[in-house]
Formats: C-alpha cells, sequence, structure tokens
C-alpha cells in the first residue's frame, strides 16, 4: 500500500531527537506552555521573518484569537474565499462576524484579488486569504485594496509553513498570519498546535493574554480568555521538527516536479505553481471530471487520496447562508467537484510515485475510451 501521508516514517527519521526532547520535557515536567514553547515561538518567528509567534493549541484558536485581537466582533464582515476548511469560517463565526466569500482564481485556487472590492462595505473589517495547498495568495494587489481602506489582513497560513511570495515568507506577508501544526501538516506537532505570528506587539500581547484565560500573571484576569495554550510537549517536537523543515520542503518540491513531469499531457489537470509563489506543496491536488472513477482505481490498486475539499463551505450543511447559494462562486464549485490530493510526503519514493502516475494515466485513458 501507498499512504497518502506516512507520518511513521517521518518519525523513525529523527526519532533519536524526538525521544530526547520528549523525554527532557517529561523530567522537566513543564507540560503547559513553559520554556520549550517559549524557545519554539522565537524559533518560528525568525523562520517566518517576523518578530512575534503566539504559541496555541490548534489553527482554529490561532484564527479565533487573531480575528480577536484586530478587534472583529458582532456586526462586522470579514472576507474569505469558500474553497478552505470549514475552520476558516467557523473562526469567524465564534467572533460573532459575519463571512463573506470571493470566488477563486481558476489556477492558484486562492482567493481571488480582482474580484475582492467588489466584496467589501463598510463593514468590512478584516480579510483572510488563504494560502491553500501550501502556496501563498496573491497578495500584492489584496493588499494594497485593504491598505487604502484601513482593513486588517490576516494570512491562513495552515497549509503554507516555509512557502514565499515574491521572495517574502508566509507569516510575514501580512498584519497576522495563523499557522496549524496538526500532525499531517508540513510541519505538524504530534497532536494538536497552532500559533499566530505578527509584527505588532500590542497584537502578540492581546493574544498571549486570551490563550491563558486572559490572565497578566496568576489569577489576575484582565480579559476574557480561553484555554488555549500550547503544550510543553508540542513546543519540543516541534522545535526539533523546525531543524528539518527546508529539508523536507525541498523533497516535497522534488516529488511534486516528478508528479508534474510523469503526468504530463495524462488528461488531468496538475497542480500550477505561480510566477510569485514557491510552492511547498502541502496537498498535491490534480483535477479530473471523472473524479470518483480516478479514486476507485488507485484504491483498487492499493494507493491512498485526499480530496480537499469536495464542497465548498457556503454550501456545507452547517454553514449554509441564505445570501448565497449554487452557483454563486462558479469557480470554487466547479473546482472543488474535480479536485483529487495524491500521496505527498518527503519520504515518499520515485518508485512509488511512477506507480501512482502509472495507474492515474491509465485510468484517464480508460475513461477516455468509454466516452
Amino acid at each position: 500500500m501507498i499512504p497518502y501521508v506516512d507520518l511513521k516514517a517521518q518519525y523513525h527519521s529523527i526519532k533519536a531527537e524526538i525521544d530526547a526532547a520528549i523525554a527532557a520535557v517529561l523530567e522537566s515536567s513543564q507540560f503547559a506552555l513553559g520554556p520549550e514553547v517559549a524557545e519554539f515561538e522565537k524559533e518560528f518567528a525568525a523562520y517566518c521573518a517576523n518578530r512575534e509567534t503566539v504559541g496555541v493549541n490548534s489553527g482554529t484558536s490561532a484564527l479565533h484569537l487573531a480575528l480577536l485581537a484586530a478587534g472583529v466582533g458582532p456586526g462586522d464582515e470579514v472576507v474569505t474565499t469558500p474553497f478552505t476548511f470549514v475552520a476558516t469560517v467557523a473562526a469567524i463565526q465564534y467572533v460573532g462576524a459575519t463571512p463573506v466569500y470571493v470566488d477563486i482564481d481558476p489556477e492558484s485556487y486562492n482567493l481571488d484579488p480582482g474580484r475582492l472590492e467588489s466584496a467589501l462595505t463598510s463593514k468590512t473589517k478584516a480579510i483572510i486569504p488563504v494560502h491553500l495547498y501550501g502556496q501563498p495568495a496573491d497578495m500584492t494587489p489584496l493588499l494594497d485594496i485593504a491598505r487604502s481602506r484601513g482593513i486588517v489582513v490576516i494570512e491562513d497560513a495552515a497549509q503554507a509553513h516555509g512557502a514565499e511570495y515574491k521572495g517574502q515568507r508566509t507569516g510575514s506577508l501580512a498584519d497576522l498570519a495563523c499557522f496549524s501544526f496538526y500532525p499531517g501538516k508540513n510541519l505538524g506537532a504530534y497532536g494538536e498546535g497552532g500559533a499566530v505570528v505578527t509584527a505588532n506587539p500590542e497584537f502578540a500581547k492581546t493574544i498571549r493574554l486570551l490563550r491563558s484565560w486572559g490572565e497578566s500573571r496568576r489569577y489576575y484576569h484582565d480579559l476574557p480568555g480561553f484555554n488555549y495554550r500550547m503544550e510543553g510537549l508540542q513546543g519540543a517536537i516541534l522545535r526539533v521538527k523546525l531543524r528539518h523543515l527546508e529539508r523536507w520542503t525541498e523533497a516535497r518540491r522534488a516529488n511534486a516536479a516528478l508528479y508534474d513531469l510523469l503526468l504530463k499531457d495524462s488528461g488531468v489537470v496538475t497542480p500550477r505553481e505561480m510566477p510569485y509563489a514557491r510552492h511547498v506543496y502541502h496537498v498535491y491536488a490534480i483535477r479530473t471530471p471523472h473524479r470518483y472513477a480516478l479514486a476507485e482505481a488507485l484504491t483498487a490498486a492499493g494507493i491512498q487520496y485526499g480530496i480537499h475539499y469536495p464542497i465548498p463551505v457556503h454550501l456545507q450543511r452547517a454553514y449554509r447562508d441564505s445570501r448565497y447559494g449554487e452557483g454563486d462562486f462558479p469557480v470554487a464549485e466547479r473546482i472543488a467537484g474535480e479536485v483529487l490530493s495524491l500521496p505527498m510526503y518527503p519520504e515518499l519514493q520515485r518508485s512509488q510515485i511512477e506507480q501512482v502516475c502509472e495507474v492515474v494515466r491509465q485510468q484517464v485513458s480508460a475513461q477516455a475510451l468509454r466516452v
């Protein structure tokens, strides 16, 4: 079997470092925040070429606290993309704000800045571009529009650790940036984890308060806060893994290049790395109108796959909104109906990629004959 992600292979490649880091935390018994989290915050801020990182317990919590720190609340509107994991929109609803959607660019699959201005109103308080699949959104035109109107921009960089836009790292492109360290991410914890990265010391101060019950010191609560602390164990694990992230990223990019080569002229649409981007391929998503036939062929061959994401947020039952319906975001809806994610992780072998591509080519050819 070829797994979609092989977390065990990655663990075994750094087992000695990980085991030592975990043992040190167990010995120190600093399990909630603590020195390992503090050191990870410094190291990740430096990696993102930014000033402050605040570690939290998930990427969703990072988005929630970033919105609160930016002053977003009831009566405000937040513009984002309908083609994302639902956490992006859930966080907007957590603060009582209203999500407003903008359709996506058909090549990058990210929020289309050419459609942005028509979605803005006097109530727009923030914009959340999502760096989907590991490729940054087109930030320059988006930021120009936001700056001219005094709108806060929050990067949803949950899938884009180490990605770059015009040579600048995600995490340093906007007012705030939110990362997830869910285990399957390019930089993944061994459990849940997340972080907010910012150059604004006031935002960072507020988020540090909010993540730990609003305490300025023990039992002195300055703000109504949350239990969103990062665990000490996760901080230690992430410190180890951060040292390997660039090597892993280059392996992902090499795997993507091989997929591109072997799937050229195969009949599927492969990802396009935009000219302004360094894509880090958290997901390698191809497109085909015969997705489920291909999925069946992959399963029969013992190859795991993913679908990110089959239903845009505005059509999800839990997030349906009377303002939006089927057909309102045709690009997002079409692409959501065609994407399929092939196995992608640094330890993926050339022979495995060749096997995956052979199944894809055979199935697409067979489908063409049936049509």
